[in-house]
């Protein structure tokens, strides 16, 4: 891919997830669960953007995920990271969250990350 299409790329995505951003707001009561897709990694956060606070996060770089996610899939791994941030969010008192895609589709390791944060008990 060259620069231009990349680039193209990039914006676009940077475009729909303004979109979503315009009708999703994180509260204290129902904070915003944001996801970002790199090409090896995910990353999952659950903000208060009422204060403008991360609450918790998770990613699959983080030291106590990697020996986890070492020999898995990238869908796998997303799933993992899920239950993560599900089993922080509640250990913080956090039960119900705003999915926020961040401009992704709603497939492959973005659909696997919030599967595995339901199974880890987090409502959207």
């Amino acid at each position: 891919m060259n620069q231009k299409n990349a680039k193209q790329k990039r914006e676009g995505r940077e475009r729909r997830h303004a979109r979503v951003r315009a009708r999703v707001e994180g509260s204290s009561e129902r904070p915003r669960l944001n996801i970002y897709r790199s090409v090896a990694n995910i990353y999952a956060q659950v903000i208060d953007d009422t204060v403008g606070r991360t609450l918790v996060s998770a990613s699959s770089i983080d030291t106590e995920v990697a020996p986890q996610v070492e020999g898995k899939t990238k869908s796998e791994v997303a799933k993992i990271v899920g239950q993560i941030v599900a089993q922080r969010a509640k250990d913080a008192g956090i039960t119900k969250v705003v999915f926020d895609r961040g401009g992704f589709r709603y497939h492959g390791r973005v659909a696997a990350l919030a599967e595995g944060a339901r199974e880890g008990g987090l409502e959207f």
